[in-house]
């Protein structure tokens, strides 16, 4: 579509909506910015994205006008404006699409429940020691529609991509793609896992034979999608030694591209500075993305060897009083905080709580293993977290309205020798903006102490 003088509605005002005015302005495109949320300051908003602004009730006589919608991630895409829209025929585009539509280079994409971050991040660092333009965007923190007129043919842009962003691609093909894995999550938005597990899948959806997909071998779900796409598949293993692919094998991680050869050592797992099975699980999809796109080994594991990891996530924030403060803000649903609490390796005050993502967190509590003393809960879902701990026999829970009071509480509790950690197992929004947001108060209580 050639959008010079199209008239382009996008829809939500957040960072990914502001990229999407500025992006389509530049394309020549006429656009008109809506959001729901009437008492946002309109002049404040059309001075940012230089868009005309609608707010509240989007107007009726509008809809004949438009020749394109853009959505942001974080608005539902089953909204009845939304709906109505599609009926109208007036095309929906998210906007990773927009952005793939109007950038260049090839995309190497990231999805799944958990790990998302780390892997973007540390393929990130390995394709920016390889290549002149590299873009790490997307779900990451810098929309892609921002850098999209950036882009030149030879350029790679790394993309964390969440199922929001995925369940409105049309055209978008990543060069190589990876699903890391597929836990409940987001279900207030897509209503069943089938749903959640497609959105998941649609990375895919546009691929080739030409173009490859990195699944989880450990992963039931992920495992099952390499028989559902045209990529090819090369599958990363932390429990099988793989004919053919990436997998970790007694400490050292092996990458065997072809069947009928040795397989070649990456490194051991006592070279990383990144702890964790999950974490080495998160190496191997970077590793093999890579290497499939054509990546030096050597320039792979220096990198990889080097890499620190991710704020927020499993964190070491400081040691005060004999008390061990970790962050994993990032723990925003109970698969992934209870990647945090394996992680610990002694007696624990664990922050859970927070928004009502209609998650369940009886697996997560029964991760505790022994090692959670006390559970200091807030948020939306703190009683139902309180109830469904003592489901599971657990009953040494706190609850606090506030964070600041659940930090003060995990003070007092903890004893040297503890460790505290912000794994909540829930999304911050309600009390934050964003985790990041919440793991910056938690790392400025601590080191205030």
């Amino acid at each position: 579509m050639d959008l010079q003088g199209k008239k382009v509605l996008v829809f939500g005002a957040g960072i990914s909506g502001t990229g999407s005015c500025r992006l389509l302005a530049d394309k020549g495109a006429e656009v008109i910015l809506y959001d729901g949320n009437e008492k946002l300051d309109a002049a404040a908003v059309a001075n940012q994205t230089g868009a005309r602004v609608i707010l509240g009730t989007f107007p009726e006589e509008e809809l004949a006008r438009l020749d394109l919608v853009v959505m942001s991630p974080g608005v539902p895409t089953d909204l009845p404006i939304v709906l109505r829209m599609k009926e109208e025929g007036i095309p929906v585009w998210g906007e990773i699409e927009l952005a793939y539509v109007c950038g260049k280079g090839e995309i190497l994409g990231i999805t799944g429940t958990n790990g998302k971050t780390t892997t973007t991040s540390l393929l990130g660092e390995i394709m920016k020691n390889a290549f002149e333009s590299v873009f790490v965007v997307g779900n990451i923190g810098n929309p892609y529609t921002t850098v999209a007129n950036e882009t030149r043919e030879d350029s790679v842009i790394v993309a964390e991509l969440s199922s929001f962003q995925l369940e409105s691609i049309l055209t978008f093909r990543p060069k190589v793609s990876a699903v890391l894995n597929i836990t409940p999550d987001h279900l207030n938005r897509h209503h069943t896992m089938e749903a959640y597990i497609q959105a998941k899948q649609d990375i895919a959806k546009n691929q080739t034979s030409e173009d490859t997909c990195i699944l989880n071998y450990e992963d039931e779900v992920t495992r099952g999608m390499a028989d559902k796409i045209d990529a090819s598949v090369l599958f990363f293993s932390s429990a099988h030694k793989l004919e053919q692919g990436i997998y970790l094998d007694d400490g050292a991680i092996i990458y065997k591209p072809d069947k009928d050869k040795e397989g070649i050592l990456i490194c051991r797992t006592e070279e990383l500075q990144i702890l964790g099975v999950h974490n080495y699980e998160n190496v191997m999809a970077a590793v093999a993305m890579a290497a499939v796109y054509g990546v030096d080994l050597d320039v792979i594991r220096d990198t990889v060897k080097s890499f620190k990891g991710v704020e927020h996530r499993i964190e070491f924030v400081a040691e005060k009083g004999g008390v061990v403060y970790y962050n994993d803000s990032k723990g925003t649903n109970p698969d992934a905080a209870i990647k945090g609490i394996q992680a610990m390796n002694r007696p624990t005050v664990l922050i859970g709580g927070g928004y009502d993502k209609q998650s369940d967190f009886h697996e997560w509590i029964r991760s505790f293993d022994g090692k959670v003393r006390y559970l200091v809960l807030i948020g939306a879902t703190k009683e139902q977290i309180q109830r469904e701990a003592a489901e599971c026999g657990f009953h040494d829970c706190i609850l606090r309205d506030t964070f600041e009071e659940a930090m003060d509480t995990c003070v007092e509790l903890a004893n040297p020798g503890d460790a505290v950690l912000l794994s909540p197992a829930c999304a911050s929004w309600g009390m934050f903006p964003n985790y990041e947001v919440r793991g910056d108060e938690f790392k400025k209580y601590v080191l205030a102490l």
